[in-house]
C-alpha cells in the first residue's frame, strides 16, 4: 500500500451540504419558523414604534391578548406574509452564504473555530440584508406602523407600490444601513454561538437530535437578542412609515424612552428568537438529513 493512500485513509473526510441543499433547507426552515412566530415579533415591532394607541404595555402576551380582542385575531398577522416570505427568502440566503463560507473556512475535519463561525455569520447576515431582509422589513414595519393610524395601506402589495410612487424604488431600502448592522450582528452572534455549542455538544459524545438542535438553537437565540437589541431598535424607527435616519432614529428612541429605549420591546423579540431558534435549526437540520443524509450522518 502506498504512503499516499495510506494518507487518504487516515485523513478524516471533509462532508459539504451541497449548495441546493442549503437554499431549500433554509427557505423551509425559515417560513416554518416565521409563521408560528410572527404574533411575537408583530408584538415587538408595535412597542418599539411609539404608540398612540389605547394599548400601552410591554408585556408580549398581554399585547397579543388585548390587539385580539380590540383589533381582532387578524391583526396580529397584519404585515404577516410580506415577513414570511422575507423570513423564507432570508433563512435560504443565510444558509447558503453561511454554509459556502463554512466550507471554505472549517478545517480537515470539517470543524469552524468560534472566530471563523462569527466571521461566517457575519457575511451571511450582510448577504441577506441586501439581498432579502431589507426590503421586506421595511414593508412590514410600515404596514405595522400605519395599522395603527390612518390605514393608508390595504395589503403589502399596495404598500409597496404606495411607497416606490411616493418616493421611488430606493424606499424599498430605506434603512438598509441599519439593518445591515442588525442583520450582520445578529447572523454573526446567533449562527456564531450555534456552532459553538454544536461542536461542544459533539466534543463530548452527545448525539444530535432534534430535541437537542431545538435546545441549541434556543440558546443561541437568547444570547442573540440582548446582544444586539439595540441594532433591532434602530432599524425599527428607521423603517417607519415616515422614516428615519440612524441618527435621526437614536436620538427619538433616546428622547422617548432613554438609553434603556434601545432594549425596548426585547421581551418580545426574546420570545419570538428563543421559539424561532429552536425551530429554525431544527426543521433546517432535519430537511437537510432528509434531502442530502451522506452529509448528516
Amino acid at each position: 500500500m502506498s504512503a499516499a493512500h495510506r494518507d487518504s485513509e487516515q485523513k478524516p473526510q471533509r462532508l459539504h451540504t451541497p449548495q441546493w441543499v442549503s437554499l431549500v433547507s433554509g427557505g423551509i426552515a425559515g417560513a416554518v419558523e416565521a409563521t408560528i412566530t410572527y404574533p411575537f415579533e408583530y408584538s415587538k415591532t408595535r412597542v418599539q414604534l411609539l404608540d398612540n394607541s389605547a394599548i400601552k404595555t410591554s408585556n408580549p402576551l398581554r399585547l397579543i391578548s388585548q390587539v385580539a380582542k380590540q383589533e381582532g385575531l387578524g391583526a396580529l398577522y397584519t404585515g404577516c406574509s410580506t415577513l414570511v416570505i422575507g423570513t423564507a427568502a432570508k433563512a435560504a440566503v443565510r444558509f447558503l452564504s453561511y454554509d459556502t463560507i463554512r466550507n471554505s473556512l472549517a478545517d480537515d475535519r470539517g470543524v469552524l473555530s468560534p472566530a471563523r463561525g462569527i466571521l461566517a455569520g457575519m457575511t451571511a447576515g450582510a448577504v441577506e440584508s441586501v439581498l432579502a431582509v431589507t426590503p421586506t422589513e421595511r414593508i412590514k414595519t410600515a404596514l405595522i406602523d400605519d395599522a395603527k393610524g390612518a390605514r393608508q395601506f390595504k395589503s403589502s402589495l399596495h404598500a409597496t407600490k404606495v411607497l416606490v410612487q411616493r418616493h421611488g424604488i430606493t424606499e424599498l431600502y430605506r434603512g438598509l444601513v441599519s439593518t445591515a448592522m442588525k442583520q450582520s450582528a445578529t447572523s454573526a452572534v446567533r449562527m456564531g454561538t450555534y456552532n459553538v455549542l454544536k461542536e461542544a455538544l459533539k466534543s463530548r459524545g452527545i448525539k444530535t437530535n432534534v430535541v437537542t438542535t431545538f435546545g441549541t438553537g434556543a440558546l443561541a437565540g437568547v444570547v442573540t437578542v440582548y446582544a444586539t437589541q439595540p441594532f433591532d431598535t434602530i432599524k425599527t424607527r428607521a423603517q417607519g412609515v415616515q422614516g428615519a435616519t440612524i441618527g435621526e432614529a437614536s436620538r427619538s428612541v433616546i428622547r422617548d424612552y432613554g438609553i434603556r429605549g434601545f432594549w425596548k420591546g426585547s421581551s418580545m423579540r426574546l420570545g419570538r428568537l428563543l421559539l424561532s431558534g429552536g425551530i429554525v435549526f431544527s426543521v433546517y437540520e432535519e430537511v437537510s438529513a432528509i434531502l442530502s443524509p451522506s452529509t448528516h450522518r
